[in-house]
């Protein structure tokens, strides 16, 4: 049965987006803070960024960034996440993550202005909508081939989702800093541990991994 499934990185103070970014630098120091510890891994060094030497941490973090890769049969995020609000006027922008992307399967990119679908190398087709939740959900779930759907991002629309009760698994990956800025992930969701399983486990990085299921 398909399962929806979020994945992020927030701070202690709850943000899960950063603000730092210019356009020398347009990542920014508090995102690679943020995501320090997942980037560390065996995992993500082999899966995003193509090091094949088997370098990286393999304690808790990596057990969840391999967690983040399996039963995916589909992908949605928002149009800050594949880069439109930062690129707005590049009609040949694919996104981040070069000629391959890490993902695999179809993913479904929300935004007011669709385009035609992008293919990539390794499977990867970005689809464009304007859509709710559900109805992105609907065209997710049927491309999935009965595996899970991701959201992926960013945080507004990982919100969205939630707000929408359409998330059964969200793990947060919860980095020992504090931005004090930023898109805070739980305005507008009080209580949503009622109605969910909750475990947490603690990385030697200092990352909190917390787990939401219903």
């Amino acid at each position: 049965m398909t399962r929806v499934r979020v994945d992020l990185n927030i701070s202690l103070d709850g943000f899960a987006s950063t603000t730092d970014q210019t356009p020398e630098d347009p990542i920014g120091q508090d995102w690679l803070r943020l995501t320090q510890a997942y980037a560390a891994t065996r995992t993500v060094r082999s899966r995003v960024f193509g090091d094949t030497t088997g370098a990286g941490t393999t304690d808790v973090d990596d057990e969840f960034a391999a967690r983040y890769f399996e039963g995916i049969g589909a992908e949605i995020m928002g149009a800050g996440m594949f880069g439109f609000h930062s690129f707005p006027d590049n009609p040949n922008w694919t996104g981040w993550w070069g000629d391959e992307p890490p993902f695999g399967v179809p993913v479904f990119v929300l935004t007011h202005s669709p385009r035609e679908p992008i293919p990539m190398k390794g499977g990867t087709t970005f689809h464009f909508l304007s859509a709710s939740p559900a109805e992105a959900l609907a065209h997710a779930a049927a491309a999935s081939g009965g595996q899970d759907v991701r959201i992926g991002g960013g945080a507004s629309t990982v919100r969205d989702f939630l707000q929408a009760g359409l998330v059964d698994d969200l793990h947060l990956a919860i980095a020992p800093i504090v931005l004090g800025r930023g898109i805070r992930l739980w305005d507008d969701l009080r209580g949503l541990e009622n109605d969910a399983r909750v475990t947490a486990v603690a990385a030697p990085s200092g990352v909190t991994h917390v787990t939401f299921s219903r």
